[in-house]
This record gives structure tokens, sequence and C-alpha cells, in this order.
């Protein structure tokens, strides 16, 4: 397969999962604000900062609204990683390589971009956020069900799955590094019903919830933090991710397990080895925030090392465009 055409495939479907999970960000956000009225806890300046373009939003915007921020992270064309504009670049990768994937999935992805930039343009994001946030899941949930049922899994589909679990693997961390540390107005609320409210938004955020009481009974920060970094079986769980890029990515490569031929297979690998051998209660005793922060970077390292083995073959000016700011 041509890198250009592995590149166009792998961004596509890593735009598609950033739109959704960026939908999933705000309506949890969304959630806790509606269940917790009279919570003093900043909501929406934490979801500017875990984007990393916190300079940007304030020369723009200036105060972390809950109106301006939903507008920055949904429909502002000029911002990178809006909605709107992810969904363009995600139409743009997919119109490039339109002979190499089904006309169902390109349909769709169509409809999708034209559902978000017409949106944009009436505010429904600020008006009717729980249709909006619905929508966008579910136009991501269709687009991802075509691709998966209409294109012949090959290195094609690989490179989709490999940018689209990237990508969630990096966003699941994101949205429990973001509540951490806003879900508590007090210590004394640990175990009561905002504790309890708060962490089921969480999990509801990453369609979580029921997966999670059947495995433990009751909410708890360990747990949701066990389950959403390191469970093997939940689909949004970075573990989970993180084992089915490197699946994707050896059906790529012919590589056999337990030999790294590449630079992604190797930092893919050791992140994975890191994961098997550590438990919840040595990731809070190090301290989450700085785990994930540390997860984070390793995984931005690995998307470094997917570029440098499979698309860095063309001159750079080409594929600067596709080296977004993990958001």
């Amino acid at each position: 397969m041509l890198s250009r055409v592995a590149e166009s495939i792998y961004w596509m479907a890593r735009y598609i999962e950033r739109a959704e999970n960026l939908a999933r960000f705000i309506d949890v956000t969304l959630n806790l604000i509606l269940d917790q009225p009279t919570s003093q806890v900043p909501q929406w300046e934490p979801l500017v900062n875990t984007t990393g373009d916190e300079e940007f939003f304030k020369k723009h915007y200036g105060v972390a609204s809950g109106e301006n921020v939903i507008r920055f992270l949904t429909s502002d064309a000029k911002y990178s990683n809006s909605i709107l504009s992810v969904l363009r670049l995600a139409r743009e990768n997919g119109r490039t390589v339109r002979e190499s994937i089904s006309s169902e999935a390109w349909e769709e992805l169509n409809e999708f971009y034209h559902y978000v930039n017409a949106e944009a343009k009436s505010d429904t994001a600020l008006n009717s956020p729980s249709d909006y946030f619905r929508n966008v899941k579910q136009h991501a949930h269709l687009f991802n069900g075509i691709l998966d049922a209409t294109l012949s899994h090959d290195a094609g589909w690989h490179f989709a799955n490999l940018g689209r679990l990237m990508e969630r693997a990096d966003k699941t961390s994101r949205i429990l590094d973001v509540k951490y540390f806003t879900l508590l107005p007090s210590a004394a609320d640990v175990g009561t019903t905002i504790d309890d409210l708060g962490w089921s938004a969480v999990l509801r955020s990453v369609s979580g919830f029921e997966m999670y009481r059947r495995r433990f009974r009751s909410l708890r920060v360990k747990k949701v933090v066990d389950f959403l970094i390191l469970d093997r079986a939940f689909p949004r769980a970075v573990q989970f991710c993180l084992s089915g890029a490197e699946w994707s990515m050896r059906e790529i490569t012919g590589s056999q397990p337990l030999t790294y031929r590449n630079a992604a297979e190797r930092r893919l690998g050791s992140l994975k080895a890191e994961l098997a051998y550590t438990d919840v209660y040595t990731i809070i005793a190090r301290g989450l925030h700085q785990f994930i922060d540390d997860l984070q970077t390793k995984i931005n390292s690995i998307g470094e090392g997917i570029h440098e083995t499979f698309f860095a073959i063309r001159p750079v000016e080409n594929t600067q465009s596709q080296l977004q700011k993990q958001a």
C-alpha cells in the first residue's frame, strides 16, 4: 500500500474518533453541571487546559464560560482541533482515498461533515447540546460500523483501526484526567450521592457505565481508574486500545509476537508491557495526574513512531498538515 494512502486512511479514522471524543468530553461536563448545579468547582476551564491550547483560547475567547468553551471545541473553524475542523480534515483525507474505501463509507463521512458544518452555522451545540452531541456520536459509530462492514480487513483497514485506537486510548486517559480534579466539591463528598453522580457521568461519557457495573458493584475512584486504564475487555479502556493497536500494527508489518522491527513497535510494546505489569494501587500511589501525563507523552511518542515508520518517506512539507497536536 502506498504510504500516501495509508496515511490518509490512518488520519481519516483518527479524526473521526477525535470528533466523537470531543463530543463525549463536553457532554459529560454538561451532565455533571446538571447533576451538581450548586457545585463551585470549575467545570469548563479544565476542558480547555486538556487541549494544550490555552493561549489560543485566551486570545480569542478570554473567559472559560460554558458558551465560549462549547463554541471553541465544536464550531471554531480557526481552531484546528474543534469538531468542525477535524471533520473537515477527516473528509479531505477520505476524499483523497475514495478509491480505497467503500462508497457507503465515503457517503457517511460526507454526510457527517455536512451535518456538523450546517449545525455550526446555527449554533445547535449551544441551543440543543444533547441532540447535537448525541448525533455526533451516532454519526461516528455509523461511520466506524460501515467501515468495518464494507472495507476488506487488509492493510487499509488495519491502518484505520490503528489510528482509531491510538486516538481513543489518548482521549480516554484525558477525560479521566480532566474529571479527576473537578468531580468532588470537598473531601466530605466522598462516597455520597454527589460522588456517585460524578463518577457515573464519567463512565457514561465513555459508554461504560453498564459494563462497569457488571464488573464492580460500587462506584469508587480506584475501581473507575482500574476499569478505564487497565481493563482488557472494555473497548475504550487504554489497555484494550493499545492491545488492539499492536495487533493491527503487527498485521501491517508482519512482525511476530515479541519481536520489534521498528520504533513504533518498540514504543507501543514498551508501553503495553508497562501497563501489563502495573496495578491501580501503584497508579494512585504515584499520582493519577502524573501517571496520565506520562502515559499521554508515551502515546504521542508512539504516534511519532508511526509517522516515522510508515509515512515519513514523503517530503515533510506534504505531511505537515497531518501532524496535528494531540488534543
